[in-house]
């Protein structure tokens, strides 16, 4: 038995190994046909992760493109899958720098003035020695989840946030931070892009977008509600005739829990069996990396706390949030989850009763509609937009006046 293990391992080394490989030269191929101009960069986007976490840097690919047209901007990828990828599909330049050396040469050859993070990976850590630049927290999201209230914040120069309730938000935990000067409110730019490929066309259904995270690495972040809320609320909207679903998994589902990632494959059928029940249903389990659509043509979502609460929010239309059924899962409600629409484990089976009741309700609509500014300010379109860039353009004033400043040093 001991021979057979260590034959599967060897095997699965080897094949490792020659599929890292394959994936290198593939890469390199790639680098070759996109080849970078020098001292052209301004604006950095720094991205540590692999494949898996590229869902948080594809929801600025589109405020990006547009910050390019007047700061060139190009994505750092630290991560062989990743660089594939992003080469693949990012709206702007990709620069592959695995190694510390592979970064300080890239730096050496442009002019980055800003460089932006869309997470707290630790290797960012690596990044932040390079001083003479600013370094920036944009996030991947806006949320009331702990992870948007940690320390790390004070690592950075400068961090742009949503609006007031981040502000609130963070005032509460970090100590002695200088949020005037620190803290930007920018709104939430992607509201400005909900745009993208309708999959369907527009008939009598009412569409409801389900949108649940993953299952958490641990007890305080178990928000996840596929196994405890999605079946039930699924099958019930399939039932009535009248619905029809999208169901966007979140793309770590399972990779904690087994049995989470059982529940996202069993929704999945379910959906995939009604369509071939009634063609005309035209449910939809959406993958793909194209976030917008989705929250601009659905008449209510259904999500879990995750960013995705706030990225519906962001575009004013009304939302039930499941409530985790862990009793450790931390919830902030001193925000939107303290007057929100919440959706039980136990009442899942009554969904479409209570989608009747808050889109028939006025009082409904004026909470979402106070939230909505609290937390992000104007939403009319092409404001969020105006202020990111006014927040970059501040950032590459006060460069300039440090610079000068420093110019004898």
């Amino acid at each position: 038995m001991g021979l057979i293990q260590d034959a599967r391992s060897a095997t699965s080394l080897l094949s490792k190994a020659l599929q890292g490989r394959l994936r290198r030269k593939e890469l390199a191929r790639k680098l070759a046909e996109h080849p970078l101009p020098g001292h052209n960069f301004k604006v950095g986007v720094y991205f540590a992760d692999g494949e898996v976490n590229l869902y948080q840097v594809r929801q600025w690919y589109k405020p990006l493109e547009e910050l390019s047209k007047t700061w060139p901007v190009v994505i750092l990828s630290r991560n062989t899958l990743g660089a594939l990828k992003l080469l693949d599909e990012s709206p702007v330049p990709v620069a592959y720098v695995r190694t510390v050396v592979d970064l300080e040469e890239f730096i050496a050859d442009q002019d980055l003035h800003v460089i932006l993070y869309v997470n707290q990976n630790a290797r960012n850590f690596q990044m932040f020695r390079y001083g003479q630049r600013w370094h920036v927290f944009i996030n991947h999201g806006e949320s009331d989840k702990m992870y948007m209230t940690t320390n790390q914040f004070k690592a950075y120069d400068y961090s742009l946030i949503a609006g007031d309730a981040a502000r609130e938000r963070l005032g509460r935990v970090l100590w002695d931070y200088d949020f005037e000067k620190r803290a930007i409110p920018i709104g939430r730019p992607q509201a400005d892009h909900y745009t993208g490929t309708v999959p369907f066309e527009p008939d009598d259904r009412e569409v409801v977008l389900y949108a649940p995270t993953w299952e958490g690495d641990r007890p305080a972040a178990a928000y996840g509600s596929v196994e405890t809320h999605g079946l039930t609320l699924v099958e019930a909207l399939i039932a009535t005739g009248r619905h029809r679903v999208i169901y966007r998994p979140h793309p770590r589902s399972g990779a904690v829990d087994f049995d989470y990632g059982q529940a996202n494959d069993q929704i999945k059928a379910l959906l995939r069996r009604a369509n071939a029940h009634d063609p005309s249903a035209k449910h939809i389990v959406d993958e793909g990396a194209e976030l917008g659509w989705q929250l601009s043509v659905a008449d209510m979502a259904i999500v879990d706390i995750s960013a995705m609460v706030y990225d519906r929010l962001a575009a004013g239309k009304p939302l039930i949030i499941t409530r985790p059924v862990n009793p450790e899962a931390e919830i902030d409600e001193c925000g939107y989850l303290s007057d929100c629409e919440w959706l039980y484990a136990d009442k899942a089976g009554e969904i479409v009763a209570q989608i009747d009741a808050i889109e028939h309700d006025p009082e409904a609509q004026a909470r979402l509609s106070r939230w909505c500014k609290h937390y992000f300010g104007d939403i009319t379109p092409g404001v969020p937009t105006q202020r990111f860039h006014a927040a970059i353009q501040h950032l590459m004033d006060e460069w300039d006046k440090n610079a000068a400043l420093h110019a004898a040093d």
